[in-house]
């Protein structure tokens, strides 16, 4: 069984306590980087851990200077993983909905947009994220149309409990023609989704990898973009529009790749978004790369 022992604990906190948020003062934080005050640490990172040890693996995060996690799912699972993570010092405002309840709401199991409205309610979100779309979902214009007026029904729906959705990109957003008329898909929900309902999580690693400059994506929406994902690529990867093809070694931690991850953190914060979480989708070691990551950030 994946467990943290104490030892393995104190080793994580040891390794952040050097430069941990809170051996900063407060201006040391605001000179340097960004959002270092409220800091995210999306979960699917750690969720071999999370599936073992929600209570050490949520320690371990806390201790490693994060101070807030981005939920996997909203279901009746993530009440009590939030409460976890506050009992551990972490805030929590965002988290993945089933993207099934907008994409393919008829399919069987699917957590259901009024459903997850009670819930994110309850685990006192900000924000719900719309984070995926199935192959077979998205493969004619006709259903991205489909997909993009759900999506502005949904987000009316979270508006009105005072919640904010967000779409959050992959890289088959990107492929030549896949939004028809409209160029890409990303083309097609920049027109389509309601910016007055609609915002975005932008992520890096995905635009880079789609053959977009994430930067100049920030600049571009600026004013819709409120979250964005951290995440780096690794060297002499090449464009890569069909996500099951991106092969594990070129997710990367934040200093070891070749996005610009502090350049990114600073237009973010010009632009208007609100939070910045760090995910790593692969990593042989989860936890010692979410440690790195943050440590590159301190530094």
């Amino acid at each position: 069984m994946l467990s943290l022992s104490r030892r393995q604990l104190l080793k994580m906190a040891a390794a952040g306590s050097a430069v941990s948020a809170w051996n900063f003062p407060a201006w040391g934080l605001e000179a340097d980087l960004p959002y270092m005050d409220r800091i995210g640490l999306q979960l699917y990172t750690v969720r071999n851990h999370m599936a073992m040890d929600p209570e050490r693996t949520l320690q371990a995060i806390a201790a490693a200077g994060y101070r807030q996690v981005e939920l996997m799912s909203i279901d009746s699972s993530a009440v009590e993983i939030a409460g976890i993570a506050r009992d551990a010092g972490l805030m929590v405002h965002s988290a993945f909905m089933d993207w099934r309840a907008i994409a393919d709401p008829t399919a069987g199991g699917v957590t259901s947009v009024d459903q997850t409205v009670e819930l994110a309610e309850r685990i006192g979100l900000r924000h719900v994220v719309f984070g995926y779309i199935g192959q077979p979902q998205r493969d004619t214009v006709d259903k991205c149309l489909a997909i993009a007026e759900a999506t502005n029904r949904a987000a009316e729906k979270f508006r009105g409990a005072g919640l904010r959705l967000c779409y959050h990109n992959h890289s088959f957003e990107f492929a030549p023609g896949s939004g028809g008329n409209d160029g890409t898909m990303f083309d097609l929900f920049l027109k389509r989704f309601d910016p007055q309902w609609v915002e975005w999580e932008l992520d890096v690693f995905w635009a880079q990898i789609g053959g977009l400059d994430p930067i100049k994506c920030l600049q571009d929406l600026q004013g819709r973009v409120t979250q964005v994902h951290l995440k780096n690529l690794q060297a002499g990867t090449g464009v890569i529009t069909n996500e099951g093809q991106v092969p594990p070694e070129a997710f990367k931690e934040l200093g070891a790749g070749v996005i610009d991850i502090p350049a990114i953190m600073r237009v973010a914060q010009a632009t208007g978004v609100q939070y910045c979480h760090v995910e790593q989708d692969h990593s042989p070691a989860p936890l010692q790369s979410i440690v790195e990551s943050i440590n590159y950030l301190k530094r």
